[in-house]
């Protein structure tokens, strides 16, 4: 609970500090994105909601039920560890191809990676709260990361393109929400941990957005020949780099 209020505090800071760091907008500008966000806050807080409402319920564990009977009780599929990184994929391929978007690559990574760290604080604060057993018998279920991660990751992307490229914005939805499901067909996770994963990873990004915390610090902002691509393995972490001459 504790590491939850200091996230509270550090978004605080972030919003105070972009206040400062802009220049004063017009009280109308300020409602309208105000009001943006707030639209935008429906449907994850719906998702955290609906999550919370279906928890430990005989809905859940009979649809968990009745899910694991149609595939089999042996079956389990890997995929849903590799489809929560396409959307990142699919962002830095865009820019290598040269698709207009939102911010630069560097913005983009920026945003990327304070997105996921918010997203997981939150993600593993509850799974230490809650403790919940996962339908294999596991333990920490509640809310499921890899979720998370996916809707996180396919929320930037949005953001990203969706104003240049919509088809390629809402993708990464698709592929969070195959692994949204995956966890479930591979029993890993409940329905309830699937929605409340994916409700925080799509606030978490789009609080991002919004506030755009470090918003001037981009030192390679007119680097255009220089490309940075963050490479993510099973086991390996590491970075791609192009230099166009």
């Amino acid at each position: 609970m504790r590491i939850i209020i200091n996230l509270l505090i550090v978004l605080a800071l972030f919003s105070a500090w972009n206040s400062k760091a802009q220049t004063i907008n017009t009280s109308t500008k300020d409602s309208t994105k105000s009001l943006t966000l707030l639209k935008k806050s429906i449907v994850p807080i719906s998702l955290i909601w609906f999550g919370v409402i279906v928890n430990n319920s005989n809905f859940e564990k009979e649809l968990q039920t009745n899910l694991r009977n149609k595939v089999g009780n042996n079956y389990e599929l890997h995929i849903d560890d590799y489809l929560q990184y396409v959307p990142i994929i699919e962002m830095y391929s865009a820019d290598l191809l040269g698709v207009k978007s939102k911010n630069h690559w560097f913005d983009q990574t920026k945003y990327l990676l304070i997105s996921n760290l918010i997203s997981a604080i939150i993600t593993h604060s509850l799974k230490n709260i809650t403790n919940k057993e996962r339908p294999n018998g596991a333990h920490y279920s509640f809310p499921s990361g890899h979720t998370t991660l996916a809707f996180t990751n396919a929320c930037v992307l949005y953001n990203e393109f969706k104003d240049y490229s919509p088809a390629l914005a809402f993708s990464g939805y698709a592929f969070a929400a195959t692994t949204g499901s995956f966890r479930m067909i591979n029993n890993k996770h409940w329905l309830s941990d699937v929605l409340a994963g994916a409700g925080i990873g799509i606030i978490s990004a789009e609080l991002v957005y919004y506030f755009e915390p470090f918003k001037n610090f981009h030192p390679f902002e007119k680097s255009k020949s220089i490309t940075l691509v963050p490479q993510i393995g099973s086991d390996t972490y590491g970075f791609y780099f192009a230099y166009n001459f």
